[in-house]
Order: C-alpha cells, then structure tokens, then sequence
C-alpha cells in the first residue's frame, strides 16, 4: 500500500519533471508521456523508494532512464504534409524578447544531450550538482564540467552578435580568459 506522503510528494514533482522531460525530448507530447510512465513506474515500484531518502531525485532518474532507453535512439518523422506545413510555417516574433527567448531556446537545443541535461538539471530544476550526479549516474566532476561547457557555449551564442553585446564589453580583449557572466 502507497502511503498518502508519497503520492503527495509524488504529484508535487510534476511540474519539475515535466520540464525535464520537455528538455530531454524537445517535444511537449513525448514529454508528457515521458511523464506519464515515470510517474507509472514509480508508482508500480514505490516499495523499492526508501522513505527518508529524496523523492524526487528517484524519480528524476526513472524519467533519465526511461528516456535513455526508449526515446533517445528513436527518430521521430512526419507523417503527413499538415505536420511539414505547421512545423515550417514561420510567423516574424513581434518583440526582440521574442526573437532573443528563441535564439536562446535554438542555443539551448543544439547542446550536446549530455550537456543540456546537466544545466537543466542544476541550473532549471535544482538539483545539487552531487544530485545531478546520481541522477546521471556520473562522478560530480562530470556535471561540473558539463555544466560548464553548456553555460560557456550558450553564452558564447548569446554574446556571439554584436548587437547583444553591451558597449562596455565590446572593449574587452577576446580570450578564454575573459568571459562575460
């Protein structure tokens, strides 16, 4: 018998695994099944979750993991000419924010996987990087790095035309040394 405490905590999680979900598949219909069997899945196997331990880490790894091994080698093809039409019909943003909220969500996707799992994890759903870790099931360096790289190569696209650089760091010498955070 599930106790009420775990699916309390259980339902509080899916607004958080739903993100994650969202940024591991880049489509919000996968994302939500993604959702659906972790939630499933931790439901069928709550008497293995070891109450006192953190809930929603367990459950961020069932959704890695069930990703990981269903999703990730799959391609997903339109299907009919309604899809092409939609997903390549392009409508001008109205406001620069638009247009700067989707070059970075264009930077955020062109990631390398490993990477943007690691910043969405730290930087989005706030996981400590040693939670990160387990949940990726790699040493803590590794999240560090990876989150590392993720914000210097989105911050590289970002700062990478010069009309979103501010005029006082257009002066500064160019170099690894120098990053603009």
């Amino acid at each position: 018998m599930v106790s009420s405490g775990f699916k309390d905590q259980l339902v509080a999680c899916i607004p958080s695994l739903r993100r994650f979900a969202v940024a591991l598949a880049r489509d919000g219909n996968l994302a939500d099944d993604l959702v659906q069997e972790t939630l499933l899945r931790a439901w069928e196997h709550s008497e293995q979750f070891e109450p006192g331990t953190n809930l929603r880490a367990w459950a961020f790894t069932i959704l890695r993991n069930y990703f990981l091994t269903n999703y990730r080698r799959q391609k997903r093809y339109l299907n009919t000419e309604e899809e092409l039409l939609e997903n390549s019909a392009y409508q001008k943003p109205g406001q620069v924010g638009v247009m700067e909220l989707n070059d970075f969500a264009r930077a955020l996707e062109e990631l390398p996987s490993c990477q943007r799992e690691a910043l969405v994890l730290v930087a989005v759903s706030g996981f400590t990087i040693e939670e990160a870790a387990a949940i990726c099931g790699v040493p803590v360096g590794t999240i560090k790095s990876r989150v590392s790289r993720a914000r210097a190569k989105l911050q590289d696209h970002v700062f990478d035309d010069a009309e979103f650089i501010p005029p006082a760091m257009r002066a500064l010498p160019a170099g690894p040394a120098v990053r603009p955070y």
